[in-house]
Parts: C-alpha cells; sequence; structure tokens
C-alpha cells in the first residue's frame, strides 16, 4: 500500500518528466511547425504527450485515496484504494503480452549484428527524385547521385521489418535479408537501432503494468537513438540540434570512420535497450505472478 502523500510526489514528478519531454513538440504544435527529427517520436509513435504523463506504479501496490483512478482503463477501486485489474487486464490484452515477452526474450538471446551502418534510411530514398523523398525540407548531404552510389557499394543488411517495408521499389531487392512481420520474433536483434526505439512502443502497449519510470527511460532511449539515426542518414541535419542544444554533426557511414563511429553508438544503445527489454520482461513476470499465471 501506497500512501497518498508518497505516490501523489511521484506521480508529480513523473508528470514533470513527462512534460519536460514533450515540451519542444507540445509548443510546435501550438504554432503549428513540425520537426523532421523529433515528429518521429509522436507520429510513428502513438503515445501522446497527456497519456506520456500518466504514471503507473506498476503491478503489485495500492494507491490509497485513488478513487479517481476508478475510470482508468484496468483499474478497479476496493477501499478507497486502486490497483491494476490484472484479470480484466489480461483477458483483453493477454496475447499482446504474449507476443512482446516472445520478442523481446528472443531479441535479448540473439547476437547483435553491427554491420547495418544505418544503411535503411539510404535505402528508402534510393533512386527517387527530389519530390519523392520523405524529408523534402533536407537536403541530401552528398547529392542524390553520390547517395545512390553508396547503396550500390555497400553490403544491406536490415534485419527490422518496419524499417525494410520503407526502402524503395529498387532497394528492396538489395537487403540480404527478408524481414516480414511474420518472422519479426525470429530476425529482431539488439544492434538495430529501430529495435532499440521500438523498446518505447512496446512499454506503452503493455500500459498499466509498466512503471511510469521504466515508459520514460524507452522514451528517452527512443528520443537519442533517433538523433543519431538522422545524423547517419543520407540528409543534412547539421541545421539543427539535439536535446541539449548541442549542434548536430553528420556521422558520415559513407566513410571508415563513420562507419566505426556509428558502430560505437550502436554498442551504447545495444547496451542500454538490452537493460530496459530486461525491465519490461521483470514487469511483465510479476504482472503474471500477480495474475496467477506463472
Amino acid at each position: 500500500m501506497l500512501e497518498a502523500a508518497d505516490w501523489r510526489a511521484r506521480e508529480a514528478e513523473h508528470q514533470a518528466r513527462a512534460d519536460a519531454l514533450s515540451a519542444t513538440h507540445r509548443a510546435r504544435r501550438s504554432r503549428g511547425e513540425t520537426h523532421p527529427i523529433e515528429d518521429f517520436l509522436w507520429t510513428y509513435y502513438t503515445i501522446s504527450p497527456g497519456e506520456l504523463r500518466k504514471w503507473h506504479p506498476g503491478v503489485g501496490a495500492s494507491l490509497e485515496g485513488a478513487v479517481d483512478r476508478e475510470t482508468w482503463r484496468y483499474y478497479r477501486v476496493d477501499g478507497g484504494s486502486a490497483s491494476v485489474d490484472l484479470d480484466a487486464y489480461f483477458a483483453k490484452r493477454g496475447a499482446t503480452v504474449s507476443y512482446i515477452e516472445e520478442l523481446l526474450s528472443s531479441t535479448l538471446e540473439r547476437t547483435p549484428q553491427f554491420g547495418c551502418f544505418g544503411l535503411h534510411e539510404w535505402a528508402m530514398v534510393y533512386r527517387l527524385t527530389p519530390e519523392q523523398i520523405r524529408h523534402t525540407r533536407l537536403p541530401l548531404r552528398i547529392g542524390h547521385e553520390a547517395t545512390d552510389a553508396v547503396v550500390e557499394s555497400n553490403p544491406i543488411s536490415c534485419s527490422h521489418f518496419d524499417a525494410y517495408r520503407f526502402f524503395t521499389p529498387a532497394a528492396g531487392p538489395l537487403n540480404k535479408l527478408a524481414p516480414t512481420r511474420e518472422n519479426q520474433r525470429d530476425t529482431e536483434q539488439s544492434a538495430c537501432l529501430h529495435a532499440g526505439m521500438d523498446v518505447y512502443k512496446w512499454a506503452g502497449k503493455l500500459g498499466p503494468i509498466i512503471p511510469g519510470e521504466l515508459l520514460l527511460d524507452a522514451f528517452e532511449l527512443a528520443r537519442d537513438i533517433r538523433v543519431v539515426d538522422m545524423q547517419a542518414s543520407p540528409y543534412d541535419v547539421s541545421g539543427f540540434t539535439d536535446h541539449a542544444g548541442v549542434p548536430l554533426e553528420p556521422i558520415a557511414i559513407e566513410t571508415p570512420e563513420g562507419k566505426r563511429e556509428y558502430v560505437r553508438r550502436q554498442r551504447g544503445f545495444a547496451e542500454r535497450g538490452n537493460a530496459l527489454r530486461a525491465r519490461v520482461l521483470d514487469a511483465i513476470a510479476v504482472a503474471r505472478v500477480a495474475a496467477g499465471e506463472a
């Protein structure tokens, strides 16, 4: 049982942290502005700023004096105290929980592959005209012909279906792998930047069994990866800064030095992502035990 003063303080801390993470996005949205790097976190991943600031204690805690949570999905209130209604949760979300559990477990067990060098972003613009590329406001850093030459002169080995499905028709056959939605659990690996960002998606889909602090940690990883994903892309993002205001330098993966730098960043993200995967899996395990499913 968490006393009202204690959990309300944790909730307020979570809300302040979430508000800080979404502040620039909310400000841009109020002005009708877009951002080619950061908007990805709010459009591809569909968790809204309001949802991000919702704090959950996770399974195993009851919140004293939380009658207002009676209207929250998958909560029940008994004697004025609120807790996750695991019967209702698993009845509705059981299949999703199992899928995420299997995917994250297999990703943790699989040997990471550090040889893709972020070429998925290059394959997404391969042989397109300037009007056809996704980020029309961003010029290609080395031009269209040179960008195409990079794709043609490097092996493409994208293991992530949700990146691969955006390859251009001409680039698709160049990929050494054939990721699909059906074989995602057999191909996903922790060195993949998009798989690292997706930890945030999976944590969000698990809802109230994931402690709020874990969800925000996963968001921060996705934010940091997204910046590097675009630094290593063919786009010129030199006019932008990261969340700390540091100007973005290109990670020139078409050079040996750029490839080494990309792998260095990959290794750090893989380590952070795996730590978060383990925490998500721990939360699922706790929920299964509490629900009598273990």
